[in-house]
């Protein structure tokens, strides 16, 4: 991945159309995302092309996504203590 173009396209992708969803997705990718592993980078951009509902049911913790390393993601985004 070559980290300046395409970070400031997975920040602008993860700007969405519901506020609380915002509120964790955003600070968590200027904050942790150059941290995650190749696997989860690729898994948090997958996560990107869900629907706002899943997102935010994943986030809240009323669902589980089934695949194990967006599993991993989903809890250190849930982890994440960041403000816009």
């Amino acid at each position: 991945m070559s980290a300046p173009t395409d970070l400031k396209h997975i920040y602008w992708r993860s700007r969405r159309g519901m506020l609380e969803l915002e509120l964790k997705l955003v600070p968590f990718v200027r904050d942790h995302f150059r941290q995650l592993s190749e696997p989860q980078q690729a898994a948090y951009e997958a996560m990107l092309a869900e629907e706002d509902w899943q997102l935010f049911d994943w986030v809240q913790g009323r669902e589980t996504p089934e695949d194990p390393i967006t599993r991993e993601v989903v809890e250190l985004i849930i982890a994440c203590e960041g403000k816009l």
